[in-house]
């Protein structure tokens, strides 16, 4: 069989609400994570988590905390996101040693980060940001998580409209007030195949230097 190019399995992607009972492989689990923390984030600081609920009260739980939708209770695991608001205050020394033993940053990129990069930080805290800016990292590692499930054969279907304290609780992190619930995502095998909605025409929705001109 030929895998799909990267084009094939955007295109593909479709958002399914029916899966199968069957489990998804705890290594094919692992790799979805995987790939998923390779998303990029502010600085590297990479202030996102995800916490995977395979167990079936749990995502009984996490159902009727998102108000009932079925995915999680059909789904064998739903995927938490999480925004990590307090990850800069934290000790980097593993992101910053990281990068210096990859050569990935010289020293005066490490310097710059390890210094205006927590003066930035701090500055959207103060302006009441830095929740906004921690979901932005959590929801670009969650779209990272689809693309790489449609390339192994999931479906996914991502959730809005949940009871955050329900959610945080489930996870057994309600005691955390620096964690914010940005997706979730719930992950199987799918059991219906459903048809492209279709996208509004491309000059309605993109532009060239100005909103509304076309490109």
């Amino acid at each position: 069989m030929i895998p799909p190019t990267f084009t094939e399995i955007i295109r593909r992607r479709r958002s399914v609400r029916r899966f199968r009972p069957d489990t998804v492989p705890r290594a094919l689990l692992r790799e979805l994570l995987e790939l998923s923390m390779e998303a990029p984030s502010s600085w590297n600081f990479q202030s996102r988590s995800v916490v995977a609920v395979c167990d079936p009260a749990a995502r009984e739980a996490l159902s009727h905390a998102a108000n009932g939708q079925r995915q999680p209770r059909e789904a064998p695991v739903t995927l938490v996101f999480l925004a990590e608001t307090g990850r800069w205050r934290e000790d980097l020394t593993e992101v910053y040693e990281s990068a210096r033993a990859r050569r990935a940053w010289d020293e005066e990129f490490l310097r710059a980060t390890a210094t205006h990069g927590i003066d930035f930080q701090r500055d959207l805290e103060e302006r009441g940001l830095g929740r906004e800016y921690a979901i932005k990292d959590a929801t670009i590692a969650a779209t990272h998580a689809m693309l790489a499930a449609s390339a192994a054969g999931l479906a996914t279907s991502a959730m809005n409209g949940w009871n955050e304290t329900e959610v945080l609780k489930v996870i057994g992190a309600d005691h955390r007030d620096d964690l914010a619930v940005a997706l979730l995502l719930s992950v199987g095998f799918p059991a219906e195949e459903p048809s492209h909605p279709g996208r509004l025409p491309l000059d309605r929705l993109a532009f060239g230097d100005r909103y509304g001109e076309t490109l």
